[in-house]
């Protein structure tokens, strides 16, 4: 600790930290010393801050004391309730400097950036893959895990992510959100609208490297010679030899293994 004159007096050795009281530069020392005085009798957690129990303490009690005056929305925090605002006042404050995107979260516009740096700090630490937030590395640690915590309560039916299961929602439901504009042509998601727009506008996006041959779907290119010569055999069983192109070739193939029988007849 160095403690200097002027408005902010006292700064940390390490970093370079100015602050203007020595309980604060405590408090920002357990950064680099890793201390973390302050523990939660219930679970164990611990952190470096005794407001930072506290707001972990009503993770315990559910203790939401924040009320939107609008809609009645309850939080824990106050900052979550100032978020939450945003959606009555339309009020974007976090501009990015790049493209103009505005959103309402520091923490949204820290994650767009990363698509103009390419910076991936996120990594799978069984296959390597890299990602831009978190949220996208635990979904992707599911194919690992094999967690499935999306159900349906209708069928039973459980995936892996949100949307899936809102997609799947729409059989029981026969909703069909998205409309072609040319025909009056209905379809569940908006993947299956772009497809289908290529109908009318003859786009054929996917083209052979061999022959020159186009298409509109990647899976009819992928039976072309070039297509075949150009991929390499990517997924293998590890409890036999054998080996294919598509991941969900492999996924069935390990039934085999598992005994797993997961399509049932209804009648």
């Amino acid at each position: 600790m160095r403690k200097r004159t002027g408005e902010r007096q006292y700064t940390c050795e390490v970093c370079g930290y100015l602050c203007k009281q020595i309980c604060n530069l405590k408090t920002h020392m357990r950064i680099h010393s890793g201390e973390r005085p302050y523990k939660c009798e219930e679970c164990g957690y611990a952190c470096k801050q005794n407001g930072a129990l506290k707001r972990h303490m009503r993770t315990h009690t559910g203790e939401r004391k924040y009320k939107c005056e609008v809609c009645g929305y309850l939080c824990k925090e106050s900052d979550n309730l100032k978020t939450h605002m945003r959606i009555h006042t339309g009020q974007r404050e976090y501009k990015c400097g790049v493209c103009g995107y505005e959103c309402k979260r520091s923490g949204n516009l820290k994650t767009h950036i990363r698509i103009h740096t390419g910076e991936r700090p996120y990594k799978c630490e069984v296959c390597g893959y890299e990602f831009k937030d978190s949220d996208a590395l635990k979904k992707h640690m599911r194919i690992h895990s094999g967690e499935r915590p999306y159900k349906c309560e209708e069928c039973g039916y459980a995936c892996k992510q949100s949307s899936a299961l809102k997609r799947h929602m729409m059989i029981h439901t026969g909703e069909r959100p998205y409309k072609c504009g040319e025909c009056g042509y209905e379809c569940k998601c908006s993947g299956d609208l772009k497809r289908h727009m290529m109908i009318h506008t003859g786009e054929r996006p996917y083209k052979c490297k061999e022959c020159g041959y186009e298409c509109k779907r990647g899976g009819v290119l992928r039976n072309t010679r070039g297509y075949i010569q150009e991929r390499e055999i990517l997924y293998t069983c590890k409890m036999c030899d054998f080996s294919c192109k598509n991941r969900g070739h492999l996924q069935r193939h390990m039934m085999i293994h598992t005994g797993e029988n997961p399509y049932t007849c209804g009648m």
